[in-house]
This record gives C-alpha cells, structure tokens and sequence, in this order.
C-alpha cells in the first residue's frame, strides 16, 4: 500500500436511537468520537414492521380495487 493516501482507519462509538452503543471502526471523524444516528434497524419501519406502513399498504390495495371493481372477469 502506498503511504499517506489512505484515510486514518479508527475506532469510533455508535449511538443508536434508543440510546444503546457500540464501537466500530471507520474512517469517520477523529478516534473516540460518537455517532449519533437518526433513524437505525430498530426505530426504521422497514424493519420493525410498523403497523402505520401496513396500514398504509392496506389502504392502497383497497383503493386499488375499490377502483378497479368493475374490470374483473365474469364467471
């Protein structure tokens, strides 16, 4: 590897949103320094299965067919 041209690689601190850390390293800002993250696994609803996005999807897929009632095939 060529010298100097690659950023510092460090330890840092991760701080998640419900308050809980852990440590990591990147390139990220000085050693020691924290991160304080906004949106993470556990406060995302992609992964915490929300029931506001479901909900959401829901009423997305009832309008759907509310609007398309009259299209579907005769038996």
């Amino acid at each position: 590897m060529k010298k100097e041209i690659h950023p510092d690689y460090h330890e840092i601190n991760v701080v998640m949103t419900d308050g809980s850390t852990f440590t990591t390293r990147s390139t990220y800002g000085n050693a020691g320094d924290s991160l304080l993250l906004d949106v993470d696994s556990k406060s995302h609803p992609m992964w915490t299965g929300s029931t506001s996005l479901q909900l959401v999807e829901r009423g997305q897929v009832e309008k759907f067919n509310r609007r398309f009632q009259n299209f579907r095939r005769k038996k």
